[in-house]
């Protein structure tokens, strides 16, 4: 089983039409779930250090500043939001996905991007001004191999032409913008009705 679960993953990301095919029907929702679960801890982790180890010449963050509960957010929110907008459409339009799928298969295809980037987190700092291009194309050869297994496990999980599947995938970028404002304006009402019961136990207290 130990070897199962380190082997499967990289079989997928290689083989991704036939490692998405043995998610869906021939894995266990557990197996699943336990690399899911790893692939976004892995993720988090990976950004964590970049931000803080990663050579100055590539680094955009100051380490001083940096939020690792934040970084934890940016990787996690993100992905549920894909998961729900994603799951909402699709059983709209006859997909055959359902949530723990269409999770699980998301968080598959950010295996490249821990793989890939993870290393330069130290190469980052032993690099030269020139040789940064080489950093920023592995980082853009990750993002194209993440959005590729997206794309393969989308169409794979439910059963869609690659049209449809690219269609989908668009709704979906636009869904969770929707999902992202409704949520900023909820939080925003949530302080100003927090503000506004502040005010007035104040007011109170005073003429008390």
């Amino acid at each position: 089983m130990n070897k199962e679960l380190v082997k499967f993953p990289f079989h997928l990301i290689v083989h991704p039409f036939n490692g998405y095919w043995d998610l869906k029907y021939d894995r266990g929702t557990k197996f699943n779930l336990m690399v899911s679960y790893a692939v976004l801890l892995l993720l988090a982790v990976t950004n964590i250090l970049s931000a803080q180890y990663s050579g100055f010449l590539v680094n955009l963050y100051n380490p001083n500043e940096m939020n690792s509960l934040l970084e934890v957010v940016y990787v996690v929110v993100p992905v549920l939001f894909w998961c729900v907008a994603n799951w909402s459409l699709t059983t709209l339009m006859d997909g055959e996905g359902k949530f723990v799928e269409i999770f699980t298969s998301t968080c598959y295809a950010l295996i490249p991007l821990v793989v890939v980037n993870f290393p330069w987190i130290w190469l980052s700092n032993v690099i030269s001004l020139q040789e940064t291009s080489f950093y920023y194309f592995s980082n853009a050869v990750a993002v194209l191999w993440f959005l590729f297994l997206l794309f393969v496990g989308n169409m794979t999980v439910h059963q869609f032409s690659a049209g449809k599947t690219l269609g989908i995938m668009a709704l979906t970028v636009v869904a969770m913008g929707f999902m992202a404002f409704i949520g900023l304006l909820f939080f925003s009402l949530v302080q100003q009705i927090i503000a506004f019961i502040s005010v007035i136990y104040q007011e109170l207290v005073m003429r008390s």
